[in-house]
């Protein structure tokens, strides 16, 4: 009895060594895939601030129309706000004067 009874902790010892094996050999291929993910991400970053000067001239020329669209729009606005109040207070005068 004795002999079955040491003969199964020896086979789950077997099995658990062989566990961790396992787990060993596949965090072992994560943390290289991390490694290398890591990498890409930080060469895609650096790529990233990479930006050709003909690129930034062009963003750049955009940002200035974008903002130029911005401040003429502003104006209408305030421009047709300002008109509509002018005719309200024009109709108000003849609604007033009949």
């Amino acid at each position: 009895m004795s002999s079955s009874v040491s003969f199964r902790i020896t086979r789950t010892a077997e099995d658990l060594a062989q566990t961790i094996t396992a787990l060993t050999q596949r965090l072992v291929k994560l943390e290289q895939r991390q490694e290398a993910l890591e990498l890409q991400v930080r060469q895609q970053l650096e790529s990233v601030h990479d930006v050709p000067d003909e690129e930034l001239a062009t963003l750049n020329g955009i940002e200035q129309l974008l903002q130029e669209t911005r401040q003429l729009l502003q104006a209408t606005d305030a421009q047709e706000t300002s008109d509509l109040g002018d005719h309200e207070h024009d109709h108000q005068g003849h609604e007033m004067a009949a």
